[in-house]
């Protein structure tokens, strides 16, 4: 694959990614346009049973690339890489549940940008976890992020909304989550059997917690199958191949700065199907957001010296 073609591949991964947030927010708006109630009604469609949904459906659409890996495989994966991979899915889940309560109570360009904190928190976790020193641009980059957060909230700490704070929160487990699959694929060599394995574990558990706590009837899935098969089909099971199918002929800074549009296609998405509109210190914070976390990613790679 030619390195345009990768990074075309990533860059419709983004528009995927970052237009779902949208979807995730229309899921739960009533007919009036008001955000349900993040605990919901009996018989209505919750968070739990949405996100179990839409990830059992993107472990069907990437299981038989998964099969296919397994098939190639010299040896079986090992059983400590099975529980990793499943570790890596309560990660997934911890961290899309509580992005999935937030996008409830935020608006989508709030939830878009502030996701994309889980970026600078990788390095720093690292560090903490697996005694790894970060690049130097992630100390600048998570102060950039910190100033960026405050603008985004029309620099008032008390216009923190209760969703912003469930999307933060959820930003860690994202951290996490990179951290648990970097750590696996890097042992095992399985990115699709992981993948899998960790989609049907969100799916598993969210399924089961919906039907503790929610008891979501028929009728109120069926209505929002376009948003499920989007969030699910879509953005679980062909961005995610997508990613994985650029990443192997993209330079490791055009994927960092491509990955990285997500957000900016979330608050594209937010705006025009929404009628999100952001004031202009929201746009400065959302600039030192976009731009603290570019440097985090890209400049360790076009520091390094090229070779030929």
């Amino acid at each position: 694959m030619s390195r345009l073609r990768a990074d075309l591949t990533l860059l419709l991964a983004a528009m995927i990614w970052g237009s779902t947030f949208v979807v995730q927010k229309l899921a739960f708006l009533d007919e009036d346009g008001a955000a349900a109630p993040a605990v919901p009604e009996d018989g209505a469609l919750g968070p739990l049973a949405f996100t179990g949904i839409r990830f059992l459906l993107g472990a069907l659409v990437v299981l038989p690339l998964a099969l296919r890996e397994t098939g190639r495989a010299p040896a079986p994966a090992q059983p400590v890489d099975r529980l990793g991979f499943v570790l890596c899915g309560v990660l997934l889940f911890t961290g899309s549940i509580t992005q999935q309560v937030g996008i409830i109570g935020t608006s989508v360009t709030n939830a878009g940008f502030l996701t994309a904190l889980y970026v600078p928190l990788v390095p720093i976790l690292g560090l903490f976890l697996l005694k790894r020193r970060p690049h130097w641009a992630v100390w600048p980059g998570v102060l950039g992020c910190m100033i960026g957060t405050w603008f985004l909230n029309g620099g008032d700490l008390t216009a923190v909304s209760d969703g912003d704070l469930w999307v933060m929160a959820g930003a860690v487990f994202w951290a996490l989550h990179v951290i648990c699959v970097g750590t696996f694929v890097g042992r095992s060599g399985r990115a699709l059997t992981l993948a899998c394995t960790q989609f049907a574990t969100v799916g598993a558990i969210g399924l089961t917690a919906a039907l503790l706590l929610e008891q979501p009837s028929w009728s109120a899935v069926s209505a929002a199958w376009f948003e499920i098969a989007w969030a699910g089909a879509l953005s679980v099971g062909v961005a995610f191949t997508l990613q994985v199918i650029g990443q192997r002929g993209a330079h490791p800074a055009d994927a960092a700065i491509i990955l990285s549009s997500e957000m900016v296609f979330a608050a594209i998405s937010g705006a025009v199907v929404l009628g999100e509109r952001l004031h202009p210190d929201q746009y400065l914070g959302a600039a030192l957001i976009l731009g603290s976390i570019l440097a985090v990613e890209a400049l360790p790679y076009l520091r390094r010296p090229r070779t030929a």
